[in-house]
């Protein structure tokens, strides 16, 4: 197995590009719309110590992102967090797109260093990429522009402020678009909702044990952050809540149609401890497991 290139310097990664050294040391925007940069990857994978926030109008190859390939042919836009897996490619020549790097220290002291971490399209998968209307593309590469003028201007006490800001509204307009694309891409997400409703409840009366947000997406082949967002915007709940909500309607049946104890039913649905299946069982009915089954005598 190959070990993947690390880039722990914005300097290396300009370096890779061919180009010269960045113009702050720890936020830097790579222009190959408006100037011809080579890619020379090969098939290498690499890992960066930055956020990195790719768009691509418009290029021919697949990019290497994680375990698989993107196909770039329609554009759009890809998101990585520090330390993941990325990068190498099928395509050596010209790069015509953007890619901003940010580097987590740049945004210490204020909220988006702890804000960043919750936007989840920084742990989707290859298959996630956001896909965007020539409008919202428009808007993003205006965003990202705003970015390169003002990293080419002088430094002064306000930079940063004004450079956090940009970063913040491009994020914003991001997670927007991705709510957008969870909507209008319907009849994709209800089948992958509804597989993940049979594959949850197939597991649950299996008897397999808790599944986990991990087991259920990989069986789905996405991304447990897309998941847990994907269901969040289409039913208001998170992965984590729905396998509540399930096990709470078996533990239901169990409790108003059999004679079991309340021990033997928790450890059916997977829990070590019935004291957790009752502290769960509480918290989402208001009443405990007992009070629950007397209620139907």
């Amino acid at each position: 197995m190959v070990t993947p290139y690390k880039f722990n310097s914005l300097s290396a990664v300009h370096a890779a590009f061919g180009l010269p050294k960045p113009l702050h040391p720890l936020i830097s925007v790579i222009n190959g719309i408006d100037n011809r940069i080579e890619v020379n990857f090969g098939s290498e994978s690499v890992i960066t110590s930055f956020y990195k926030i790719t768009f691509t109008p418009k290029l021919s190859g697949k990019v290497k992102y994680g375990q698989g390939y993107y196909d770039f042919d329609e554009g759009g836009m890809l998101f990585a967090a520090p330390n993941q897996l990325m990068g190498g490619s099928d395509h050596n020549g010209p790069y015509a797109g953007y890619s901003l790097f940010i580097h987590p220290d740049f945004l210490l002291g204020y909220p988006l260093a702890k804000k960043i971490r919750q936007y989840g399209f920084f742990n989707y998968a290859t298959n996630e990429a956001l896909h965007l209307s020539e409008a919202e593309k428009n808007t993003i590469l205006t965003t990202l522009k705003a970015i390169e003028t003002e990293l080419a201007l002088p430094i002064d006490e306000l930079s940063q402020d004004v450079l956090i800001s940009q970063v913040e509204l491009l994020l914003n307009y991001s997670n927007r678009y991705y709510k957008r694309q969870f909507i209008t891409r319907k009849a994709v997400n209800t089948d992958l909702l509804q597989r993940f409703e049979s594959i949850l409840a197939h597991c649950i009366d299996a008897q397999q044990g808790i599944p986990t947000v991990q087991e259920l997406a990989g069986q789905l082949a996405i991304s447990p952050s897309y998941l847990s967002d994907l269901l969040r915007t289409l039913t208001g709940q998170n992965a984590q809540q729905h396998i509540h909500e399930k096990l709470i309607e078996k533990a239901k049946e169990q409790l108003s149609t059999t004679n079991l104890s309340i021990a033997e039913i928790a450890y059916a649905l997977g829990f070590e401890h019935s004291q957790s299946f009752s502290r769960l069982f509480r918290m989402k009915t208001k009443m405990s497991p007992f009070e629950f089954r007397a209620s139907f005598n």
